[in-house]
């Protein structure tokens, strides 16, 4: 008889307005006829980087994450903050239940909680990149992130939308029309290893490894989350009127053809912006503004897909 795989559950019992907690109490007993399971549930913001920290350094190595993209993105800073175990050697799979759940959106998990559990335990197990982010002129660690880093109009957004999900799905729409009515250019310089990119009225910059982002928008060209190369997508000088002309094109990924947008590949970038107000997201949540560099960790992480 085949042993029961060990496997760390970390719950986010608020994540997609409460559904957490609900999903966990449906799923535990099969979870406990499956595998041998120790669990917590998170209780503050950033929780899942200390139970991360804690569950690696007890010896785990394979986790589910109950939960949406941000709960997936700190446990994913958890794994490459700590030094107990080689971030290659941790799996986990997802069982989503946040507002986007844009991450899965790529790789074809599905959001029904039951056809997720299957896929852990078929045990399939897949890779991809990771990117870091590194703050050269500030005292603040090094962020990660799975999905997507943006600056800008979408950082706004995710500051719009932070404290209140109440919508599911529709909440990043309305965050977005709020945000029409706030947001400011900014002035910011992209240096890459073959070119110096300077811009005066910047409206967005992104940063890809995979496709979705903001519930489903598709604002990167070619992403792939496994050629160590991010999706880089910049738009320039756009107006609110063009946001209005174009809401369809960031959900069917047209934007990307825009005469005010550039695209390109590349797997590390510097970007200097010195204006404090700018907004930075990574992963839907939103981080610090600062002068960063950006690099990827090629198939840096495994999980069951």
């Amino acid at each position: 008889m085949t042993a029961k795989r060990n496997f760390f559950v970390i719950i986010n019992p608020v994540s997609g307005n409460g559904h957490g907690k609900k999903v966990w109490l449906a799923i535990q007993s099969k979870l406990n006829l499956y595998f041998n399971i120790e669990y917590s549930f998170t209780t503050h913001p950033n929780h899942e980087i200390e139970i991360t920290h804690t569950a690696i350094k007890k010896g785990h190595k394979q986790f589910i994450i109950i939960g949406g993209d941000g709960t997936l993105n700190n446990f994913i800073n958890g794994v490459f903050s700590q030094d107990n175990s080689n971030y290659k050697s941790i799996i986990f799979g997802v069982i989503p239940v946040g507002t986007g759940n844009d991450w899965v959106k790529t790789h074809g998990i599905s959001k029904n909680v039951n056809k997720a559990l299957d896929t852990i335990l078929n045990g399939t197990i897949n890779t991809q990149d990771v990117g870091c982010i590194n703050y050269l002129d500030q005292n603040i660690s090094n962020k990660y992130f799975l999905n997507l880093t943006g600056i800008g109009f979408d950082g706004l957004v995710v500051n719009i939308v932070n404290n209140n999900r109440t919508f599911g799905q529709f909440t990043y729409i309305l965050g977005a029309l709020k945000g029409l009515f706030k947001y400011r250019f900014f002035e910011t310089k992209i240096t890459t290893k073959s070119e110096v990119i300077n811009i005066k009225s910047c409206f967005m910059i992104q940063i890809g490894i995979c496709k979705y982002t903001g519930s489903g928008m598709q604002l990167t060209h070619k992403a792939n989350p496994k050629d160590g190369l991010f999706d880089i997508t910049i738009a320039n000088r756009f107006y609110k009127w063009d946001i209005i002309k174009n809401i369809f094109k960031l959900f069917n990924g047209k934007i990307v053809f825009h005469d005010k947008v550039k695209t390109f590949k590349t797997n590390n970038l510097l970007i200097e912006n010195n204006n404090t107000n700018t907004y930075f997201q990574a992963d839907g949540e939103q981080i610090a503004p600062g002068k960063i560099t950006i690099s990827i960790i090629n198939n840096g992480i495994q999980f069951y897909c």
